[in-house]
Formats: structure tokens, C-alpha cells, sequence
């Protein structure tokens, strides 16, 4: 392992600060290469990271430094995402295709800078291009301070749970993806779902590879659960096992017992469970929370399955047991009761604070289209979705560099705080005078510090409505409401809790319902928002925030590093003009 200057820099840094915090600085090398695997009977070649599917876990303590040199063997570009990690300053080793870099090219190699701040408990790491992350991906564990602790009891052991989706085909999932936009019809469904790589004993020629859980009687372990699928929202249990979540995204919540959980696509959860029952093999199982109608039956209907096993003696049964209390697919009564309960620690060691001098106001309608208007005015058929009626585009260079190289032409700082016409959104019957969807590459952009407020409004056009599981990049932001129906902003605001809501990076929008959510644009880069189901961000479901500078340098943009990987493959969309727009700091040099 060479010591490259970034690392140096802060090696040294570290030293001179040692009296003041105990400073870590870790470094890993991600080999992205095709390797064979063999599951449901069938042997492909896919690209994972060094060998294993999932990746491997990056381990951490809050507040350290990771430089992840990710060498790409593989036989396309891509780039890597560093999942609720905030990266302060710093997005240029945030990782989303065209958003925040360009890919890493076939035979080259790029170093992230991961820097690690507020985040404490579970995350995880993923491909961002294309669809890549369904082999691309891994866990994160943020460990407290050393002179710091758990806010509850330190647990005896623990174990990392990724749950992941598994496509047979021996074609690549990218490449089925691409074929299927250009003929006009749907993303490909995944085939069954895994537990840290395997499906499970109900699933054809897995009996044998099911994964284990070893664990021993009267002992309590912390569960750390990363949900990676690609396209579905989940619900997990273990068999006679009570369950008790203390966080979720990397912060706190009150503990919540319960005997299921539902976990957003992108979601992670940290989950206390004590081995307390009669010795001998539990299921560990999971299936799909489908919120889309019930008469549409080409959904990822498997159960995927590991086992729990108590170390000490006991008499084999015929089968491990079963959760009998794992909800039913279209279950959406117990997937809501789930996440009502989810409330901030809100301690002192932990509190909340809540954004409540309100500057920015945003009102987003979340909607599955059939039709849209492109680049050149024309209107075409076809699936897409949209935030506003605007299907985000990606542009030929990545917003971030034309950003801070005030690089005109490759969007446009006018993404609309409001949808252009109002109407009932969760209304079955598609609106007439619904305004068509635009296909876009359109921005937000805010001052350093505001306030903000988003409430988003799932809407019921094609009949579409199911769960957007929302993720933002840079921030983790506080859920302070939620609703089934149209928002009433008369009505609603005086419902929402402002004492201890839960602080997220992932939140799921409720099928024909509202979310609303508060942050403070305290983090100055450029940062994406989409939907987490694959499907629905490659039909055009995000878009991009930009927070400018603070004005001071320790308020604004770090410089890039100078080996950011370079964009060689236009795109063949036709970009609207850019008009500019003032912001602060000149970034020239």
C-alpha cells in the first residue's frame, strides 16, 4: 500500500491534532472485476469488488476518514456512492454518473475521499451508474467515539445483514435495462432476493449455501440490516424472535419493539435481538412490501430465507421455524403501522434540532408518466417519471464540474418549488389538462444556511401510486410529517411533530399520500435527490440541489482533487440553454 499525497496530508494532520480528538484514517483498494457465481441452478458472470457479492464492509469510528482507491477491471465505466455519508465539503468523492463526477473508465482507477462527520450506526456503499448496484455494493459500520458508548446496553456480538436482488440472466442487468428503454418496455424483475448473497432453502438449488447466523443463548446482538434491492421496499422478521430497532440511517431512534420491520429500498436499521427462545434453527426471512395494485402480478414474489442457529445441543426438527407474523405482500396496514412508530432518541447526548425559520418552501408531485415532451419540443409515447412533470436528463458533463467551473449549457438553475397545475392528485381518474411531462436537466439552487422545507405528493396518474422511497445525497433530513390523500397546507403543518422526528437520509413517500421533510442547507456542493427504486430513477424520477457558498472557506466547496475521472462518452440528448445565475466564491483556479 503506497501513501499518496491526500493521505499523507491528513496523516500528518491527525498527528498534529491528536491532544485535541483522536483522529482515524483508513485505506481500502476496491477491485471491480467479473467473477462467476451460481445461484437458482444457473452459473453467470457478473462485477462485484474483490471477489464477493456483497462487497466487502468498511469499518469505521465517527468522525474518521477513508480513502478507497477503486480500480475498475470491469468492461464499462462506473462510479461509487457513499450512501448516507455526508461528506462535508466534499462532493466530489460522492459518487452519483453525471451528477457529481463521470464514470471511472475500463483500466483506470480513482480515489474517494470518504469523510465521515455526525453519521453513527449503519450505512452502506453502492455503484451509481446505470444499474451496477445490484452487484456493486456493501455495508458501512460507524462505531461510536472510544470515550463514547451505545445508548443502549453494549450488546454481546453483532452481525451485518445486506439483503440484496439476484437476476439469473447470464446478460448483464445493465445491458437488459438498456435494451428494454429502447424497445419501450419495462425493467426487468429480479428473480428471487438474497440474505448476504444467497437466497435461501425455498428457492431451487440453495439448500445447501443457506447463510448461517450462529448464536448463543441468553446473549443480545445488534443486527445491522442494509436493505440494497433494487426495487422494492421489504419486510423482514425472525421466527419467535422479538425485534428492537434503536436506529435507522445512521442516527438513533427510540427503541421500538416489534415482531416485524419494513425497510425502505436504501434504508439501513440497527436492530437489538436477544437469543431468548428454546434452542434451535429460526428462520430469518424476507419478503417484497408491494404497495402497486393487487391485480399487478409481475412483481419479485420469492421468499428469501437465512437461519438463526442457537450454538447449544438441542433435538433437530423436521425445518427451521417459520415467522408466522412476517406480513403478506400487499400488507400496506402493517407497513404503515411500522413506520409511524419511528421516533428521534431526541437525548441529550443525542438531541434533534429541527429547522423552524422556514426561507425555502418546496410543494413536489411524485408521478408515473406515459408521454412526454423532449428536448426539441416534440412530444413522444413512452414510460417515464417525473417530480414537478419534470424527467430528470443527465448532461454530457457532470453538473458539479460545470458548477464549480461556472461551465454554461449543461442545465438549468430552474427547477419549480410547485408542480405547474394542481389538481386531485391521488385521484384515480387521470387528469385531462394535466400538464405533459418535460424531459429536463434543471436545478434547484439555495443559499448557504436556509432553512428548507420539502412535502412531497405521491399522485395516482396511470393508476401508477405505490411507495417512492426518497434518498438525498450530502444531507440526512428530518421527517417531520406524513398522510395518506392530497397535502392540505392549511391543515397538515399543525400535525407535524417538530419535538423528535426522525432524522433519515432515505424516506418512503406513501402510496397516494404525503411526506415532509426539513433540513438546513448547512453542506455547500451539489447533491441529488431521487427515488431508490432503480426503475423509476432510470425513467427520470430526481433531481439536483445546489447549495452555493457560505462565503467563508470554511463554508464553501473544498477544491477537486486532481485526478477526477474525465466525461468521454457524449450523450446524445440535446441540452437546453443555460442562463446564469449569481452565486458566490469564484472557483476558477
Amino acid at each position: 500500500m503506497g501513501i499518496f499525497p491526500g493521505f499523507l496530508g491528513l496523516f500528518l494532520l491527525c498527528g498534529m491534532l491528536h491532544c485535541i480528538v483522536e483522529c482515524h484514517v483508513h485505506y481500502h483498494d476496491f477491485v471491480l472485476k467479473k467473477e462467476n457465481f451460481t445461484r437458482l441452478c444457473y452459473t453467470k458472470s457478473m462485477l462485484v469488488v474483490n471477489g464477493s457479492f456483497p462487497g466487502p464492509v468498511i469499518r469505521v469510528q465517527k468522525g474518521d476518514t477513508v480513502f478507497v482507491n477503486v480500480h475498475n477491471q470491469g468492461d464499462y465505466g462506473l462510479t461509487i456512492h457513499w450512501h448516507g455519508v455526508h461528506q462535508p465539503r466534499n462532493p466530489w468523492s460522492d459518487g452519483p454518473e453525471y451528477i457529481t463526477q463521470c464514470a471511472i473508465k475500463p483500466g483506470s482507477n480513482f480515489t474517494y475521499e470518504v469523510i465521515f462527520s455526525d453519521e453513527e450506526g449503519t450505512l452502506w456503499w453502492h455503484a451509481h451508474s446505470e444499474w451496477t448496484r445490484a452487484t456493486v455494493h456493501g455495508a458501512i459500520v460507524i462505531m461510536p467515539l472510544n470515550n463514547t458508548s451505545f445508548p443502549f446496553p453494549e450488546p454481546d456480538g453483532q452481525e451485518i445483514i445486506v439483503l440484496s436482488s439476484w437476476y439469473n440472466s447470464t446478460e448483464d442487468v445493465s445491458d437488459i435495462v438498456a435494451e428494454a428503454l429502447q424497445d419501450g418496455g419495462d425493467t426487468p424483475d429480479s428473480d428471487c432476493y438474497t440474505i448476504n448473497g444467497q437466497p435461501g432453502d425455498f428457492l431451487p438449488c440453495s439448500n445447501d449455501s443457506t447463510y448461517h447466523w450462529q448464536v448463543e443463548y441468553g446473549k443480545t446482538y445488534l443486527l445491522r440490516l442494509v436493505n440494497a434491492v433494487m426495487n422494492s421496499e421489504l419486510f423482514f422478521a425472525i421466527a419467535e424472535h422479538s425485534l428492537t430497532v434503536v436506529g435507522i440511517d445512521a442516527s438513533y431512534v427510540k427503541p421500538i419493539v416489534t415482531d416485524y420491520i419494513m425497510i425502505s429500498a436504501g434504508q439501513t436499521m440497527d436492530i437489538l435481538i436477544t437469543a431468548n427462545q428454546s434452542p434451535g434453527a429460526y428462520y430469518m426471512a424476507t419478503r417484497q412490501y408491494n404497495t402497486v395494485r393487487k391485480n399487478i402480478d409481475d412483481y419479485d414474489n420469492s421468499n428469501v430465507t437465512a437461519i438463526l442457529q442457537y450454538k447449544e445441543k438441542y433435538t433437530p426438527l423436521m425445518d427451521p421455524v417459520f415467522p408466522s407474523i412476517l406480513p403478506t405482500y400487499f400488507d400496506i396496514v402493517s407497513g404503515r403501522k411500522f413506520t409511524r412508530r419511528i421516533k428521534s432518541l431526541a437525548s441529550i447526548e443525542h438531541p434533534t434540532n429541527v429547522p423552524k425559520n422556514i426561507s425555502t418552501r418546496m410543494f413536489i408531485t411524485a408521478a408515473s408518466n406515459y408521454g412526454f415532451i423532449n428536448r426539441s419540443g416534440e412530444y413522444e409515447t413512452g414510460v417515464t417519471t417525473s417530480l414537478n412533470n419534470l424527467s430528470w436528463v443527465n448532461p454530457e458533463t457532470d453538473v458539479l464540474l460545470s458548477y464549480y467551473r461556472n461551465i454554461t449549457g449543461f442545465y438549468t438553475p430552474d427547477f419549480p418549488d410547485y408542480p405547474p397545475f394542481i389538481f386531485d392528485f391521488v385521484s384515480e381518474d387521470f387528469a385531462p389538462d394535466t400538464v405533459p411531462t418535460i424531459k429536463g436537466t434543471k436545478v434547484k439552487v439555495l443559499e448557504y444556511d436556509e432553512e428548507v422545507e420539502i412535502v412531497f405528493q405521491g399522485t395516482d396518474l396511470m393508476r401508477a401510486s405505490e411507495d417512492h422511497p426518497m434518498h438525498m445525497h450530502g444531507y440526512s433530513f428530518y421527517v417531520v410529517g406524513s398522510g395518506t390523500g392530497n397535502f392540505d397546507n392549511e391543515t397538515d403543518p399543525k400535525g407535524y411533530n417538530l419535538f423528535d422526528p426522525p432524522k433519515m437520509n432515505t424516506v418512503s413517500l406513501p402510496k397516494v399520500g404525503w411526506v415532509a421533510i426539513r433540513f438546513k442547507a448547512s453542506n455547500p456542493g451539489v447533491w441529488f435527490w431521487h427515488c431508490h427504486f432503480d426503475r423509476h430513477l432510470t425513467w427520470g424520477m430526481s433531481f439536483v440541489i445546489i447549495v452555493k457558498d457560505g462565503g467563508t472557506p470554511e463554508t464553501s466547496i473544498r477544491k477537486p482533487p486532481p485526478n477526477m475521472p474525465q466525461c468521454t462518452s457524449s450523450s446524445t440528448i440535446k441540452l437546453q440553454p443555460f442562463h446564469d445565475f449569481s452565486r458566490t466564491g469564484d472557483k476558477s483556479n
